[in-house]
């Protein structure tokens, strides 16, 4: 029986509870440090998920005892800790936003591949339950070829608890949430080349934006508007819930709230309710965003021990980034753009 591949968790703060859940549920590997800067925290999680050792130095990764590291870090940190992990030879998998702009993700892009070191960013939301069953229903062909969609994650919830740091983010929702909205959307609808984005600052005193709404055109003519809010205040509060429609030409997908698929063709109209994985360690209302971890993971070790290619590897996040930062520069002109020039070849 082939052992498990070891892996290194680096950032103890508030997401990677759910990262170290997550793993205790994925075959094939397991954690078997954790690493933090605050001593506390790191000696906090090796308690609480009976991991034998704790570090609060990164240069552990040279030690040869582990296999992959999982980065759960701010991503002012990534670009370091990525490179420590590549000179390390180990495989990355490593949180969104994978850096501050995409100049910063090319460098991460380049380093690995001249390395021959293995990058994945975690963006979890194409690894929801509701959109792995969506994505298949778009396979199949029974709404036909799409035209339109329209993805809605619109609440208040208070991401500045935990968070703090946010307050003080310039560029904020689009990185924060607009990130795996972006990637949802390519993920659905294919490519896009052409964004239109206006941004808003909502709450009093945050240095970025806490909502935008992004127009996407799609090398196959295909339309897609995403809509993004920290400060919809609605009762009760749709989150985490991603809500919308996926239109073709032979049919229709609402993406409705309790996680239902309502899906239109020409005679019949059905719904498909999308159940939890009934996890032990998961809990409402995060139980969406938290069973699409321990997914995402089983996929980077998948592709680890087959070599097949990461669904959101470096290479293909840096599509993702080059809308990001077309939004960002089209919210500031107020005017189209077009990512031909933000983008790079090349990767992983």
């Amino acid at each position: 029986m082939t052992p498990p591949l070891k892996g290194l968790l680096i950032g103890c703060g508030f997401f990677s509870r759910n990262h170290l859940h997550a793993w205790t549920n994925v075959e094939g590997a397991a954690i078997t440090a954790v690493c933090d800067l605050d001593a506390d925290r790191a000696r906090a999680c090796s308690e609480d998920f009976n991991i034998a050792t704790w570090h609060t130095d990164a240069s552990i990764m040279a030690s040869g005892k582990f296999d992959f590291v999982d980065i759960c870090t701010t991503m002012d940190t990534h670009e370091a800790l990525v490179a420590q992990a590549v000179s390390a030879g180990l495989s990355i998998i490593v949180q969104k936003p994978l850096a501050e702009d995409i100049i910063t993700c090319r460098r991460i892009e380049a380093n690995a591949r001249a390395k021959n070191v293995r990058v994945m960013v975690h963006e979890n939301f194409r690894f929801q339950k509701i959109f792995r069953r969506l994505r298949a229903i778009l396979d199949s062909g029974e709404i036909g070829e799409t035209t339109f969609a329209s993805l809605s994650w619109r609440n208040d919830i208070d991401v500045y608890s935990n968070q703090p740091y946010l307050l003080n983010t310039e560029r904020f929702m689009i990185m924060d949430v607009g990130i795996h909205m972006l990637d949802l959307a390519q993920f659905l609808m294919g490519d896009a080349d052409t964004v239109n984005c206006l941004n808003q600052s909502v709450k009093q005193g945050l240095a970025g934006e806490d909502a935008a709404t992004i127009m996407l055109h799609h090398t196959n003519a295909a339309t897609t508007v995403i809509d993004i809010s920290y400060a919809t205040i609605r009762r009760p509060s749709s989150f985490p819930q991603t809500l919308g429609v996926v239109e073709g030409r032979e049919g229709t997908i609402q993406i409705l709230e309790g996680e239902i698929l309502r899906v239109h063709t020409d005679k019949t109209v059905r719904d498909e309710v999308i159940e939890d994985d009934k996890r032990d360690w998961t809990s409402a209302p995060w139980t969406q965003i938290q069973d699409s971890i321990p997914r995402i993971q089983q996929h980077f070790i998948d592709c680890l021990k087959s070599t097949n290619p990461f669904e959101t590897s470096v290479r293909e996040s840096l599509k993702t980034y080059a809308l990001a930062e077309a939004a960002y520069e089209s919210a500031a002109m107020s005017q189209l753009v077009n990512i031909q020039n933000l983008e790079e070849d090349g990767g992983r």
